[in-house]
């Protein structure tokens, strides 16, 4: 069986080291801002919705307004819906960022809170948490996501919960900060272009190593 260290060292080889999280230091740089705010409203406006409609929305945060957990905490709950519109759920997810926001405040709250603190914050669930932690706060927390799930059940047969597979992650990879956060950023892109929710086997490098492929027809 292929093991997890060996899984990533294939999937770096094809795809390259992906540089996620995609902050715009550029901007925060020129305002002054925290880009590890940035990473924390990604993270929850990434929940139930793909990353693209989170670009249109950090976009209407950095143009109409400010992308700093200082604004989500000044603006009004109405403006910020109409902010984050396209990020889809966006009454629900504006309450949200302002549990956060008020939460991280100083940001720098990110680099000590424990993950059992971050998951009572109203909004917050173990997914967006241990994004949190590991992209804003450098901390060795294995971010699973439904593309990891997918992954893992059709290569190794797992189909455990999500604190199953975050420990046998995390107990059979490098303790090594890149590594998690290239790790995840890597599963993800091989979802989207391959195991799909109808995977694309034939193309696909690991169909040797998996335990579901499909054969060619």
């Amino acid at each position: 069986m292929l093991s997890l260290v060996q899984l990533y060292q294939l999937l770096l080889d094809f795809y390259g080291y992906q540089g996620w999280w995609p902050v715009d230091e550029g901007y925060h740089a020129t305002k002054g801002t925290d880009p590890r705010d940035e990473i924390i409203i990604g993270a929850v406006l990434t929940q139930n919705t793909a990353w693209r409609n989170v670009e249109k929305a950090l976009e209407n945060l950095k143009r109409y307004g400010e992308l700093s957990l200082e604004f989500i905490r000044q603006v009004s709950a109405k403006e910020l819906e109409e902010l984050i519109r396209p990020s889809g759920f966006y009454r629900l997810k504006a309450q949200r960022l302002k549990h956060v926001a008020e939460f991280f405040n100083p940001t720098d709250v990110v680099e000590k809170v424990s993950r059992e603190e971050l998951l009572k914050v109203k909004g917050i669930g173990k997914e967006t948490a241990d994004a949190i932690l590991l992209y804003a706060g450098g901390r060795l927390s294995f971010v699973i996501d439904a593309y990891t799930k997918r992954l893992f059940k059709r290569l190794y047969g797992l189909d455990g919960g999500y604190e199953d597979l975050k420990t046998y992650v995390e107990e059979n990879i490098p303790k090594d900060l890149t590594i998690y956060k290239e790790f995840h950023a890597l599963i993800d892109e091989h979802a989207k272009k391959y195991c799909k929710s109808t995977p694309r086997c034939g193309g696909c490098f690991l169909k040797n190593f998996c335990l579901s492929a499909v054969p060619s027809s």
